[in-house]
């Protein structure tokens, strides 16, 4: 395995807010129907304790160590240069998804943040008002009518689903430094990465840690919601649907 848990980290970035929201509304947990949700509950919580020491005693303090010889500038540019490359992801995302305008913003970004942005460590697509997407080959499962699956937790990875799961092998094949041939190049910015996003978000971890809820459903339940909200673009439908909702006419992998 060659991400040592980037993936939890960034899908925590992008529901942040969202957590938030459900502390300050009091309701991150709907216990009345997680056992369809998440049938593999019981094994998904061992998983989810195991990432919690690797995170803790690991991924952490060396984070922790980074933000503090680490000038915010640097940091900055650091995780630019990230987001330079998951532009290509997103780019081949759109494509996928039949998103033109959104693949063209993705093809603007990459090439002005690589030029005029030094390689990417400056975002200067931003101020040309290209927007910044968040695409992967699991939202574009899901695009094309995929179900999610249960929801399933990965060791080192963290949070996903079944359908998740597989789209991270078409991610593997989007990510430019996949390509590199050097492998201590290759492993080095894996690395790198991984401790720049955790740095990132120790902010964002503090809320999960200080909260009153169970963190385990906590995190599934706006993982599962973040996750819908980026496959229909921020403006999910409001019927009821079994692919994100299991209800008593849908089994567990949302089949009729």
């Amino acid at each position: 395995m060659q991400k040592v848990y980037i993936s939890q980290s960034r899908h925590l970035a992008a529901f942040v807010a969202l957590i938030l929201l459900l502390s300050l509304a009091g309701c991150a947990t709907s216990p009345d129907n997680h056992e369809t949700r998440d049938p593999l509950e019981r094994y998904n919580r061992v998983m989810y304790a195991f990432n919690e020491k690797v995170d803790t005693y690991a991924l952490k303090p060396l984070a922790k160590g980074y933000q503090a010889v680490t000038p915010a500038f640097v940091d900055r540019g650091v995780t630019n240069f990230f987001n330079n490359l998951d532009d290509v992801t997103n780019l081949i995302n759109n494509l996928l998804q039949l998103k033109p305008a959104a693949a063209l913003s993705d093809l603007g970004r990459i090439t002005i943040n690589s030029s005029l942005g030094l390689f990417g460590l400056v975002d200067v697509a931003t101020a040309f008002q290209l927007e910044k997407h968040d695409e992967d080959f699991g939202q574009t499962l899901g695009y094309w009518g995929v179900s999610s699956g249960p929801y399933l937790v990965l060791p080192f990875w963290g949070p996903s689903t079944v359908r998740d799961t597989f789209g991270l092998g078409g991610d593997y094949f989007t990510e430019p430094y996949t390509y590199i041939e050097d492998q201590r190049t290759r492993y080095a910015l894996f690395s790198l990465e991984a401790i720049d996003t955790r740095a990132d978000l120790l902010a964002a971890s503090r809320i999960l840690e200080r909260s009153t809820f169970d963190p385990y459903a906590f995190l599934r339940d706006a993982y599962l919601q973040q996750r819908r909200n980026q496959i229909f673009d921020g403006n999910p439908p409001l019927e009821m649907d079994e692919e994100f909702l299991f209800d008593d006419e849908f089994d567990e992998w949302g089949n009729e």
